[in-house]
């Protein structure tokens, strides 16, 4: 098997590219042949995969996820630490790198729309400094 990280992975289309860890050419990966579910395949996220030689270039197979419960350990332990409270204007600059990142087929409008409504959310917790 290989290693390598998830580049992208669009799970509404199914699809995405792996990094090879020993470089090279970046692998197209398909959610018919993940190992784990979907939504877990992340930018950034450690996986190993088989290689096979497709129509279109190289294409991952069966790929799985690097070690699932260190992931999960490391997520548990953030929990005890304090989060960031951020200004309204530090999060929406946040808001829109991570929108524009996730779904860079956003239109402005679009952006604007989520950005005011997880404003009202974040004020209604008290999420944001006064």
């Amino acid at each position: 098997m290989i290693s390598g990280k998830v580049l992208r992975f669009d799970d509404v289309r199914g699809y995405g590219f792996i990094a090879p860890d020993d470089g090279g050419e970046d692998v197209f990966m398909h959610a018919n042949d993940l190992r784990d579910e979907k939504f877990l395949f992340t930018p950034g996220t450690a996986v190993e995969f088989d290689v096979v030689e497709g129509d279109r270039g190289l294409k991952a197979s069966s790929v799985k996820i690097v070690d699932r419960g260190q992931a999960r350990t490391a997520s548990s332990q953030d929990d005890d630490v304090m989060c960031d409270v951020l200004s309204p204007r530090e999060l929406m600059q946040e808001l829109t790198e991570a929108l524009l990142e996730a779904a860079p087929t956003l239109t402005a409008a679009q952006i604007i729309q989520v950005r005011q409504r997880i404003a009202k959310l974040a004020h209604a917790h008290g999420w944001l400094e006064s």
